[in-house]
């Protein structure tokens, strides 16, 4: 059974406006959206946005029943575009909910999974681009390398890089299963309550995915869709995700940087945003219900010039 993580305060800081256009940029299993639909009146409108397939035939079947829902099959990244397409000039809030659902994870045949042996896939939209295991069929040591240290701040990134291309070299690792199994036997020093290939998984899903760079590009277009009040509101999972979010919603907050000394109205640092509270986390009740709220972060900000 799928739990949306943070429903209740995700919608609560997203809706300003009953009357308002809003993107659930990951609808999943529609948990954000039903519960958007709930706030808003009979003006109100929201679209969904999803690569997945599973995602796409859920939110198909709300749309039948739903006027004001409409879906996108696709990444939020190229979500300019899809506005462009409805002639919607600009939204009154974006909700991302970063990172892989449970849905995703607990079928093994998606391939997202160390715990359950099945086809080493792990694309979130099936319908297109490579698999990890035609990925990693290719990718030289220094490649999956990067790959795992940038995105999975795997300390034993080489070792594991080598590991995997010399498995790879007797037998193509097809199976989530050997890959753990590769993995977890080049991993010298397992992590307390973790699993060895952990950090490993989580760094090719993201590369397969391209989830860092699809964030990248949502996050540079995100003031040109919003109108003024209109709010960005973004649960992640792991430090990379949230790092890149905090930093954005930082620097749009702060506006320009002068040098120290320099007398600057304040007008003129041209600050685009403002924050909204504080980071929320899931509160205790949450986390006992559902294990994989643990790690999630949510953070605000609101379009103000």
């Amino acid at each position: 059974m799928h739990q949306t993580v943070l429903l209740r305060e995700a919608v609560d800081a997203l809706v300003t406006h009953p009357g308002g256009f809003y993107v659930d940029g990951t609808f999943g299993r529609g948990g954000h959206s039903r519960s958007l639909l709930e706030r808003l009146d009979a003006g109100g409108r929201v679209l969904g946005v999803d690569k997945d397939p599973a995602a796409r035939e859920v939110a198909e079947q709300l749309a039948r029943t739903e006027s004001r829902f409409c879906f996108f099959h696709g990444s939020f990244a190229e979500l300019p575009g899809e506005l462009r397409r409805l002639g919607v000039d600009a939204v009154d809030g974006i909700l991302l909910d970063l990172g892989v659902s449970s849905p995703q994870l607990d079928d093994s045949e998606r391939g997202f999974s160390f715990l359950q042996d099945g086809p080493l896939d792990m694309r979130m939209d099936t319908t297109r681009g490579e698999t990890a295991a035609q990925w990693l069929s290719h990718a030289g040591v220094d490649e999956i390398a990067r790959v795992l240290k940038e995105y999975g701040e795997e300390r034993f990134s080489r070792r594991i890089a080598a590991a995997i291309v010399a498995a790879g070299s007797e037998q193509a690792i097809t199976s989530t299963g050997r890959l753990a199994q590769v993995v977890s036997a080049a991993n010298p020093k397992w992590e307390k309550h973790k699993h060895p290939a952990t950090r490993a998984f989580q760094a090719i899903r993201i590369q397969v995915n391209r989830e860092l760079d699809d964030l990248k590009e949502l996050l540079a277009a995100a003031l040109d869709m919003l109108r003024v009040g209109g709010r960005l509101v973004v649960i992640s999972f792991h430090s990379l995700e949230d790092r890149m979010v905090k930093r954005y919603m930082r620097d749009m907050a702060r506006g320009e940087q002068f040098p120290m000394g320099v007398p600057v109205r304040d007008s003129a640092l041209n600050r685009r945003m403002r924050l909204v509270g504080k980071a929320v986390r899931a509160s205790d009740d949450e986390v006992a219900g559902n294990v994989r709220s643990r790690s999630a972060i949510m953070r605000v900000a609101e379009k103000i010039s």
